[in-house]
């Protein structure tokens, strides 16, 4: 059995935790940065960078207390090197470095996007390649057959904005305010998706998402002053859903020989999403699997876990490997068109 000691900081969430082999979350310390960031109506990198140096350091004392361990019994360090913040980043990594180095310990540099497709085996064992995910965040919208560790085949990207971000500018406009996912869900819950919005994509035979156009459909709709924010946003999240589930069912086509349905990264905790997702999955005869809700968003056990699989598979890295903002999982997958193409 290995330990390892994962860290995160790759945006507004810092986070430590120790994490075993046979999927034993020893400890997970997170402090979040909601409070600095909310009065801007979104993420502050240089804000979210200060906050990952202040407080990364006790969390990872209090992580390795918590688990009743010390630096000299973890087995390697496992910290975030991209995609992100870049001054996040490389706060988290120069840490994992800086304790890696002093330890004699290997260091595992972190694709934060392998964080989220593997967390689902983290929380279930019975989950086995390849599998299709939806990484659906943030920062990320796509599809990819996950073969392996470190193995995966990207079948669509989005040409523009992420869903997540698209909750987050939703929210903005609606005055729901921050974190914009959990207050875009809450408002739907309250409303009637009445409000007529594109679903951009939906049907194409190009196999990918945009979101931009819905954000600016609903600006329109909220300029018009004649829908009820709640309506707004229940017709927002119904069309963020059809939008998903129309790009899936299409992806399904394409990924022979999966053995289950799978969706992670922070959007993976609304409820829509996942409650649809499952209805697809049955439909089609896969399981459906998706992480407990404090898995989906970023944390520091996700990291922790994808380490001890790359640990597992051989794979460690040098000290002086540098941070990345952008690390497509699939390098090799075919450019796509669009100046904002999240890869």
């Amino acid at each position: 059995m290995a330990l390892i000691l994962g860290l995160e900081s790759s945006c507004d969430e810092t986070a430590a935790s120790l994490v075993t082999s046979d999927r034993r979350v020893l400890a997970h310390r997170l402090a979040g940065q909601e409070a600095a960031h909310r009065p801007f109506g979104g993420v502050v990198p240089e804000i979210a960078a200060r906050a990952h140096v202040e407080v990364l350091a006790p969390l990872v004392e209090a992580a390795l207390a918590d688990a009743g361990v010390t630096l000299a019994d973890v087995d390697a360090i496992a910290a975030t090197a991209g995609p992100g913040l870049i001054g996040g980043v490389m706060v988290g990594l120069v840490t994992g470095k800086a304790l890696a180095h002093a330890a004699g310990k290997p260091l595992i540099a972190v694709n934060h996007l392998e964080g989220h497709a593997l967390s689902p085996r983290l929380s279930d064992p019975d989950l086995d390649f390849p599998y299709l995910l939806l990484l659906v965040s943030g920062g990320h919208c796509q599809l990819l057959l996950v073969e392996g560790v470190a193995r995966y085949r990207r079948l669509a990207t989005t040409i523009d904005d992420a869903a997540g971000e698209a909750f987050d500018k939703t929210a903005k406009v609606l005055g729901l305010g921050f974190p914009g996912g959990p207050a875009v869900e809450a408002a739907a819950a309250r409303g009637r998706p009445i409000v007529p919005l594109p679903r951009p994509m939906k049907g194409s035979a190009e196999p990918h998402f945009s979101f931009a156009g819905l954000k600016s459909a609903v600006v329109r709709a909220h300029d018009a002053k004649t829908w009820e924010v709640d309506d707004i946003a229940a017709s927002f999240q119904a069309a963020v859903v059809d939008c998903l589930l129309d790009r899936t069912i299409r992806a399904l086509d394409h990924a022979g020989g999966a053995t289950a349905l799978v969706v992670a990264g922070g959007v993976a905790a609304n409820t829509a999403v996942r409650s649809a997702l499952s209805g697809l999955a049955s439909n089609h005869g896969l399981r459906f699997v998706a992480p407990p809700l404090w898995l989906c968003t970023d944390n520091a056990a996700m990291i922790g876990w994808a380490g001890a699989e790359r640990f597992a598979a051989g794979l460690t890295d040098p000290l002086d490997i540098a941070p990345r903002p952008r690390w497509p999982l699939d390098p090799g997958a075919e450019a796509v068109r669009g100046a904002g193409v999240k890869a």
